[in-house]
């Protein structure tokens, strides 16, 4: 389908949606909200893709809500922002739910809901000029996108009310010795080295890839001994399959191994 705030495309196995409002800073208002989430139902339900390439074109990845458009449904505005972020958090969660990782690609600023659309990647990369903002406060407004359950998650609770409630910035490098970003890149290197690992996932076998995933998403609410029964059913639904069985053989014949995907 063609979309109007987003660009999409899947080939090769890795599916790329890329925000696409430059002359807005990808600002998140109602239509893209909903194209955001067709389009990750598109990539969650084709069996063709195995990896998803999550960026923003032009300079930057996000300046965060659509103020001016929230601004012009005054009347509404708190109808309208439930309807917003209804399928805001809809294709956030069917991202963080799907088995094929998530690689979220980001250069420029990363502010409000930019900076949560961040965090829900399995890998994140930044360029070496990115930076990540908050912001919400500085506009009387909360936290939305996730944030306020993935940051304290990832940078522990006084790190997270630091950036929330002051809004300062953070540099790339220091996204990543917080653990908000997994690399930091060269600028000009950035999107060569999302399509190189983009490649090496669509390749990968991405029934395990969807079990880690699911595993780590449920360690924060269970039981260690809740935990490790989970381990040990998902571990052996792994083996039986298809995947599992060719990844076995390869290991126990000293070949590499030629996943598919199932």
């Amino acid at each position: 389908m063609a979309y109007e705030t987003i660009l999409y495309s899947a080939v090769d196995g890795v599916a790329r949606i890329t925000l696409n409002r430059p002359e807005a800073g990808h600002a998140v208002n109602l239509a893209l909200a909903h194209e955001l989430l067709e389009a990750s139902i598109n990539a969650s339900e084709d069996p063709d893709v195995r990896a998803v390439i999550l960026d923003a074109s032009g300079s930057v990845f996000g300046f965060g809500g659509d103020l001016n458009y929230f601004d012009s449904q005054s009347d509404r505005i708190g109808a309208c922002l439930k309807e917003t972020t209804a399928y805001f958090h809809a294709a956030i969660s069917r991202l963080y739910r799907m088995n094929s990782p998530v690689i979220v690609s980001v250069q420029g600023m990363a502010a409000g809901a930019g900076f949560s659309t961040a965090l829900i990647g399995d890998i994140v990369l930044a360029a070496k000029s990115a930076q990540f903002k908050m912001a919400y406060t500085a506009a009387g407004l909360s936290p939305d996108g996730s944030s306020t359950y993935f940051l304290p998650r990832i940078v522990g609770m006084r790190r997270a009310q630091e950036l929330m409630l002051t809004n300062r910035p953070l540099s790339a490098e220091e996204a990543q010795d917080w653990g908000i970003v997994t690399r930091v890149i060269e600028d000009d290197d950035l999107a060569s080295e999302t399509n190189k690992l983009a490649a090496k996932f669509a390749s990968g076998p991405t029934r395990a890839y969807g079990g880690v995933k699911r595993l780590l998403a449920s360690s924060f609410q269970q039981s260690v001994e809740a935990q490790m029964e989970d381990e040990s059913r998902t571990i052996a639904e792994l083996a039986q399959t298809e995947d599992g069985r060719e990844g076995l053989d390869a290991f126990l014949n000293k070949r590499k191994p030629v996943f598919k995907g199932c």
